[in-house]
């Protein structure tokens, strides 16, 4: 079969890379993918904007099945277009996307499906939120309540830094996506990533994860879209997964089919282990990134069928097979990410970094130009390994790491550190 896959950062290339694994591809298509790709696949320039011209490509390349990475295309209805031409596709449609699309959509499907979260306000006027903020105290966490590309959560220490984020956001710092923000309480505990596949009635749990948000070592720094993670996650463990699938994912599911917003596709709870259990921070409507670098090393079936069976309401037939291994990402970034950086400098040595076994260079924010990769965005590569321990799975990324030329790059040196403390004691 032929298939498309939307998207150009490292949770694609991972995507990619797994699936061009699988014995049932003829033809495999990226749009518009990156420097790293195209080994792997054809890269195309399509923009997942314009529906028309990706309906088009499909049918000049009889495209049997698109996987859609990003949210942006997601909540822009892409998936439903798909459909609506008779060509089968892994995402949700925009009705079910606004789990991720709107924070508040979200908050008020659990108060309504008695789904554990922080309590939480919602707010299109400064001075309500402000009062509400004063009311609940500090720390208290501010949220854009539309697509922010991962950094439209501000924890707030102080009241003044919520009274800030507030103007910021409802002042237009994140666009339209802040239109409306949601105040909502600060949770204490450890923060989790579990994955489930769903055709919108039956699930399969699809691995859990730990990423590390914080630009900076020690989790300090202003929120990125992820440094660096690791899979499994210590922490969920089988009654932790037990809980989060009974109390969380099922009233999820059950909820936006009776609400008339099937969801068919990869759930992704962002949760927070708190002292009462699994509590849901957010949703995310398709695979973290860089989470999804680790499951894809980890995952040992064949993803495609896997895939296809969440289009076709199969999921009850299916299981996946994992590695009992361990994964671990480290994220380079351009220096100066997530603020400005420089674009278009060279990255030297990769192949010999990556030529470790049990060693994959995911790029993200990079092109090729003849010979050359160059770096073109915030997070650049992810180098992922796979190994018997954390502390194992550590020390063969950064050896790797370590490798690459790329001066204007950096990196956090801890990611992991939580799991590796668990295996010390």
């Amino acid at each position: 079969m032929n298939i498309l896959v939307i998207g150009s950062g490292g949770r694609e290339h991972s995507l990619t890379w797994k699936i061009a694994q699988s014995p049932l591809l003829d033809e495999l298509y990226v749009a518009p993918g990156n420097g790293g790709m195209g080994d792997l696949a054809t890269l195309v320039n399509l923009d997942a904007d314009n529906h028309d011209d990706v309906i088009t490509f499909c049918r000049e390349k009889n495209i049997n099945f698109v996987v859609i990475g990003p949210e942006a295309p997601l909540v822009g209805g892409l998936a439903d277009r798909l459909v609506e031409e008779n060509i089968k596709v892994f995402g949700p449609s925009a009705k079910a996307a606004a789990l991720e699309g709107s924070k508040g959509f979200t908050k008020d499907l659990c108060a309504k499906y008695n789904i554990p979260t922080a309590a939480y306000g919602r707010f299109s006027e400064a001075e309500k939120a402000k009062k509400f903020a004063a009311a609940n105290g500090a720390p208290i966490v501010i949220k854009a309540d539309g697509l922010a590309a991962g950094k439209g959560v501000i924890i707030a220490e102080s009241l003044d830094q919520a009274n800030d984020a507030i103007d910021d956001i409802l002042g237009g710092q994140f666009g339209s996506a802040g239109a409306e923000l949601v105040v909502e309480e600060f949770l204490t505990g450890e923060e989790a990533s579990f994955f489930v596949l769903t055709d919108g009635k039956n699930i399969l749990p699809f691995g859990t994860a730990q990423d590390h948000k914080r630009v900076g070592e020690g989790d300090t720094g202003p929120n990125t879209g992820g440094m660096g993670a690791y899979s499994p996650a210590p922490v969920m463990d089988k009654n932790m997964i037990s809980r989060t699938i009974d109390e969380i994912i099922l009233p999820t599911v059950k909820g936006m089919a009776a609400e008339g917003r099937p969801f068919k596709g990869v759930l992704f709870a962002g949760l927070m282990i708190t002292n009462k259990g699994p509590e849901l921070i957010e949703y995310n409507v398709r695979f973290g990134d860089p989470e999804c670098q680790c499951l894809m090393m980890r995952l040992e079936s064949d993803i495609v069928p896997l895939l296809i069976a969440c289009a076709d309401g199969t999921l009850d037939q299916m299981n996946a097979n994992w590695s009992d291994q361990v994964s671990l990402n480290v994220v380079m970034a351009a220096k100066g990410y997530p603020g400005g950086y420089e674009k278009n400098t060279e990255i030297k040595n990769l192949d010999a970094a990556g030529s470790a076994e049990n060693i994959m260079i995911f790029h993200a924010g990079t092109k090729k130009s003849g010979d050359k990769i160059l770096a073109t965005g915030g997070r650049v590569l992810n180098i992922t390994s796979l190994a018997a321990t954390v502390t194992e799975a550590k020390r063969a990324a950064y050896a790797a790491l370590d490798k690459i030329n790329w001066p204007e790059g950096f990196c956090r040196r801890d990611i992991g550190w939580r799991a590796i403390e668990r295996e010390k004691e």
